[in-house]
């Protein structure tokens, strides 16, 4: 700042006053020293200001992984939103382990972030803990717990099964199978799998067709093993439920290499609405979720609330997301 003020020929005050939004410093003079800053590559540095406000500036976000369109999408979303009001995104993830995420959260803390953001509803014990006693604002995403830590912004992963398996029966099929993780690591995906369960279930149908695919999360290779295995030990299966898109168009590809026509012999449907739900041949029928309105309310309700203070004794506030049944080709 001195190299600054010297070049400028002005006071080091007047050069911080100058890198303030709504700075005391007259137009021109502004506008002369913040160009001679970018010109000797000069880089504000507000730690110090941190410091004196108690705010850092930025929202603390975990997700499962960093390669997921879906996640990707409410990110951006968040993203844009938090951006417009001076807040930007420090971003972790946890591979779908929720201790890992524990550990994700300890270091976020350490950095006193304005709020966290945090993908499903499931953690450890202690990871609740340390949110309990950060005092900031807490969102849950992607889920609508029983018990939420602070605020919600989600949906019932469960309930689109029901909503998929209904679609599926209502075409005549009884005999319908699920492919997902092995493991409750993706925490949404197993209660996908318990949401598929109740529904069979409910409509008197067998839900025993349940194929594990390995560890999440669940992608095309996975997909496709796991329908060659439904073919072997189901050959009477009449569709197929996949936890994920991904996942279902490795279904899709594997009947196309055994000759199973998709879906006169075996309806498939998928999760996510990802791109190519719409683009592959026949055309994926799927949930979408609506991960950008996800990620769009979760931005609107942080900057509400810090806003207001970010007092986080006040009733949390839980806002549902109503993903949507798109059906297409591949279920008839």
């Amino acid at each position: 700042m001195k190299d600054v003020a010297d070049k400028a020929g002005v006071s080091v005050m007047t050069v911080s006053r100058a890198f303030k939004e709504h700075a005391s410093v007259g137009g021109e003079t502004r506008k002369r020293i913040l160009q001679i800053a970018e010109d000797l590559g000069y880089v504000f540095d507000s730690t110090a200001a941190n410091l004196r406000s108690q705010r850092t500036g930025f929202v603390a976000v975990s997700i499962p992984s960093i390669n997921n369109a879906n996640f990707a999408d409410t990110v951006g979303a968040l993203s844009e939103v938090l951006k417009g009001a001076g807040l930007q995104v420090l971003l972790g993830y946890s591979n779908y382990d929720i201790h890992e995420e524990e550990e994700i959260v300890e270091q976020f803390l350490r950095r006193r972030p304005e709020a966290i953001v945090l993908t499903g509803g499931r953690h450890t014990e202690r990871t609740r803990q340390l949110l309990a006693r950060a005092k900031i604002p807490v969102v849950e995403t992607w889920d609508l717990p029983e018990a939420p830590v602070d605020h919600v912004v989600g949906f019932s992963n469960a309930a689109t099964m029901h909503d998929m398996v209904g679609h599926l029966a209502a075409t005549g099929r009884t005999r319908i199978a699920f492919i997902g993780g092995d493991t409750d690591g993706d925490t949404r995906g197993a209660d996908r799998r318990r949401g598929f369960i109740q529904a069979m279930t409910r409509l008197g149908l067998s839900p025993d067709r349940l194929i594990g695919a390995g560890e999440p999360p669940i992608s095309m290779r996975e997909g496709a093993d796991a329908m060659a295995r439904l073919l072997k030990d189901h050959p009477d299966t009449e569709a197929v439920i996949c936890v994920s898109d991904l996942s279902a168009f490795g279904a899709l590809s594997e009947c196309a290499r055994r000759g199973v026509r998709v879906p006169q012999d075996m309806a498939i449907a998928g999760f996510g609405a990802y791109d190519i739900s719409e683009v592959c041949v026949p055309t994926l029928t799927t949930i979408d979720p609506h991960p950008a309105e996800i990620g769009r309310q979760t931005g609107e309700l942080i900057v509400s609330l810090l806003r207001g203070g970010g007092e986080t004794e006040k009733t949390p506030i839980r806002i549902p997301i109503a993903p949507s049944l798109s059906i297409r080709e591949s279920s008839g």
